[in-house]
């Protein structure tokens, strides 16, 4: 399993480029990817690195559809690359 943050944000990317600009997916897959049976454990590094790509204009932020800020969300989001 990869350690570092820039490889989790690569894992991240990739999830997104894959689906691209119209679908989104569960933080949880690329957490699934890149941790394998202790994702669950690394959901906040995982929500960080989405954050930081959120920041970044690279990614948005989806609940029920609409962009947040991940740092305050409570509860399921998407992630999807942005347009």
């Amino acid at each position: 399993m990869p350690e570092n943050d820039a490889s989790l944000t690569d894992t991240i990317l990739q999830f997104a480029h894959k689906r691209g600009l119209t679908a989104s997916f569960c933080p949880s897959e690329p957490a699934r990817a890149f941790f394998g049976d202790a994702w669950w454990a690394h959901m906040p590094e995982v929500r960080k690195a989405a954050a930081k790509l959120a920041d970044e204009g690279r990614i948005e932020v989806l609940q029920r559809g609409k962009p947040v800020d991940i740092r305050r969300a409570k509860g399921p989001v998407r992630l999807r690359l942005r347009s």
